[in-house]
């Protein structure tokens, strides 16, 4: 399983620290400016029920209401673009918490937009019945019937203080201050003052009786009250915001007193007198008056009235709304939170991310399905680890396995029970010549040059099956095989010795190891044993054959006519050819089975070669012999006298291969590898190469693709190379695709290794 790499632990839960941080924090904003805009909100509608207030902090409360409003706008919008990026960048879990978003939107908002319709209508119509033609009517008729009450009350203490003022009439002047006292007693009036007709006091009592210069009458109240004879006046009803109006509120009489003197530059003189008006009366009449001016003037302002209310209520909305989306979205936000983090856990588990998932610390239950979600991703993570940490195991032990077969020298195949090929190793194809790896899947029949082999081994396959059945114990079959067997005269193929199982599953195994090397040393070995025995056995005749034809010549020399004699020198010539042939071949035979022993000293492998080729240089060779010495190749541990006959073995089969070519060449160079630290020896010819069948088989005696030859040169080369310790290698030349000749090497290692 593959999956996006998974972050570090301590980065999530700095995020997720990081995130209920914010959250709290939008939380905490959020409550305390809804408590703000509930507060001011309060304080509005307060303000609309006191005409004071209202006036002095309306506006800015409005202006804070709206600052309120403004800001969880702003958040709302902030909160919305968030939204909108998240949904188009594709966000996990953006849809379901716009979804819950818009649930509790609606549900706060439907209802608080019912309400407000509701609540128009109502303070739109309650505002227009407030201002009845009737209620005006009454209030008007209250304030008339107030101001006439107190003008007939004041009337009254006019004629009343008229009526006293004639006790004045044959009063002195001086002598007023007790008649003005027993007045004021009377009419129980405040104060009392008496006027001349120039405005001068004459007597007083009273509070005025404690003032140097009383309040004098104006001209044009004396011209009124002589003309009249009686003036009066309401005070203290002007200002009535000031808290002592009621007490304050007099009548202030002016009548004209009877002078007692008689003539016509009698002066007249004037009372007045300062009356309290009823308390009660005075307060009905002002509260009268006040509502009155308080109706008109709200009737006049009605639409600001009307527009403060319904503002006051739209406000109200806003920040109702406001409210509830801003906090819809925060706890959709908490609701959803659990929810989107179970969810990518689930998707990332599913892409196979299991590293540890965060968990959420509330104690609910979608917190807890959070930490147990975690607590199974980890057990899963360490499932895998272990499954892993096995398949690591299998993986390095089926390397270790692959690494053992590839380095068998044995042939391993596993078939089916149909014989396809499932697997092998590269023994297997450098011991079959076949690309086994190419075929895998496809039967062992349809390889090219190995039907034969298969039929065999599903043969012996099939009697193992039934073996076993019959016989109980057996686990594998073993049998030699000859792969490719008489491919020429006299040839036999490659020697295997194969071995079958059967393995789980129906599959078989075929181990298999090429003793070809091991027959042939046998076959050397007892062609070594082969040739002592005919050194024995067919030289020691071969003398006294050769010296008895000689004698007979010589006994019989002269003695026959000419044409016997010419058929005895004849058939003694033929005698003593066929003798001196059997010799040699018995003495290559005895050369071969009694080669002696390597005297290995360190020579010069070049200086070799330059003397034995000497013999190669006559003008008029059917063969040139072409040479290329490396002057780099260091000296080699050798017995000079074989490595002689081994070159002249070599150049001869070669120069007796290239006749064949129309371009006869030999060529024999030395090569220096610093790589293998090796010097080798090659000759090449231009002939046509060894048949397949022989080059396996090329070093063994008696193996020769010459009419005459007797197959033991090579072979004498090889016994040599390996008394050196030297490598011997026989192939074709092939260019293009076309056998060009054949080449032999040998690798000596330098004496400096021997030595070591």
């Amino acid at each position: 399983m593959t999956g996006t790499p998974a972050r570090p632990a301590g980065s999530a839960r700095r995020e997720a620290s990081r995130a209920h941080a914010v959250r709290w924090a939008l939380g905490l904003g959020a409550g305390f400016m809804c408590a703000i805009g509930v507060v001011l909100l309060f304080l509005l509608t307060q303000a609309t029920n006191n005409r004071a207030l209202y006036e002095r902090h309306f506006a800015w409360l409005l202006g804070v209401n709206a600052l309120v409003a403004a800001v969880l706008l702003a958040a709302l919008a902030w909160g919305a673009v968030r939204l909108a990026v998240r949904l188009r960048r594709g966000r996990f879990g953006t849809r379901l918490l716009v979804k819950l978003a818009g649930i509790f939107t609606l549900v706060g908002v439907v209802p608080g937009l019912l309400i407000y319709v509701v609540s128009y209508q109502f303070v739109s119509r309650s505002i227009e019945s407030w201002f009845d033609v009737k209620v005006e009517g009454a209030l008007s008729a209250g304030v008339s019937l107030g101001r006439a009450t107190l003008d007939t009350i004041a009337a009254d203490m006019a004629t009343k203080t008229r009526t006293a003022s004639s006790q004045l009439a044959q009063v002195p002047d001086a002598a007023t201050g007790l008649v003005l006292e027993r007045m004021r007693d009377q009419l129980g009036a405040t104060d009392m003052v008496l006027w001349s007709a120039a405005g001068q006091p004459l007597a007083s009592t009273g509070q005025s009786r404690f003032s140097l210069n009383p309040e004098r009458p104006t001209a044009q109240q004396l011209r009124t009250v002589r003309q009249d004879r009686v003036a009066f006046q309401i005070e203290g009803l002007d200002d009535l915001t000031d808290p002592g109006a009621l007490e304050n509120a007099r009548v202030r009489v002016l009548v004209l007193a009877v002078n007692p003197a008689v003539g016509l530059l009698v002066e007249p003189r004037y009372v007045q007198a300062t009356l309290p008006l009823p308390q009660a009366l005075v307060a009905n009449a002002v509260a009268v008056q006040e509502a009155n001016r308080e109706y008109q003037e709200r009737a006049l302002a009605r639409g600001g009235l009307r527009r403060m209310y319904i503002g006051t209520l739209t406000l109200s909305l806003f920040l109702a709304v406001f409210g509830a989306v801003l906090l819809a979205v925060v706890l959709g936000n908490q609701l959803v939170r659990p929810l989107l983090v179970l969810a990518e856990g689930v998707r990332e588990v599913a892409a196979g991310n299991l590293a540890p998932k965060a968990a959420l610390q509330g104690r609910d239950e979608l917190g807890g399905l959070t930490r147990d979600f975690a607590w199974m991703t980890q057990q899963l993570a360490d499932a895998r680890a272990a499954v892993q940490k096995s398949m690591g195991a299998l993986d390095a032990a089926r390397g270790n396995l692959q690494t053992i077969l590839d380095n068998l020298t044995a042939g391993v195949i596993v078939l089916d029970d149909q014989g396809v090929i499932q697997s092998s190793n590269p023994g297997a194809t450098r011991i079959l010549r076949a690309p086994l790896a190419a075929h895998e899947g496809q039967p062992l029949a349809g390889v090219a040059g190995l039907e034969e082999f298969a039929a065999t081994v599903q043969h012996h396959f099939d009697a193992f099956a039934s073996d076993r059945a019959d016989h109980h114990g057996l686990d594998h079959w073993q049998h030699p095989l000859e792969l490719n067997a008489g491919e020429g005269p006299g040839q036999q193929g490659t020697s295997l010795v194969v071995r079958g199982a059967e393995l789980p599953d129906r599959m078989r195994l075929l181990v298999f190891d090429d003793i070809s090397e091991i027959v042939s040393g046998q076959r050397a070995q007892a062609w070594g044993e082969v040739a002592r025995r005919l050194a024995h056995e067919i030289k020691n005749p071969l003398t006294p054959i050769q010296l008895s034809a000689e004698r007979l010549e010589r006994r019989l020399g002269g003695k026959l006519p000419e044409a016997e004699q010419a058929i005895l020198a004849k058939s003694v010539k033929t005698i003593v050819d066929q003798v001196e042939a059997m010799k040699r071949l018995v003495n290559e035979f005895r050369d071969y089975a009694r080669l002696p022993a390597a005297q290995l000293q360190p020579m010069d492998l070049n200086a070799l070669l330059v003397d034995v080729l000497q013999l190669y240089e006559a003008e008029g060779a059917q063969v040139p012999v072409q040479v290329d010495l490396d002057p780099q190749c260091p000296w080699i541990a050798g017995d000079a006298q074989q490595l002689r006959q081994v070159v002249h073995n070599l150049l001869q089969n070669a120069q007796d291969a290239a006749l064949q070519a129309t371009e006869p060449v030999v060529r024999i160079c030395t090569r220096w590898s610093e790589a293998s630290q090796r010097v080798r020896l090659i000759v090449t010819d231009s002939g046509q190469g060894f048949p397949p069948h022989i080059l396996q088989r090329a070093f063994e005696p008696y193996v020769t693709t010459k009419p005459r030859g007797t197959g033991l040169g090579l072979a004498v080369v090889k016994k040599i190379a390996e008394e050196h310790g030297a490598r011997i290698e026989l192939s074709n030349r092939v260019e293009e695709g076309v056998v060009r000749g054949a080449q032999v090497s040998l690798s000596f290692a330098p004496v400096s290794r021997v030595a070591s």
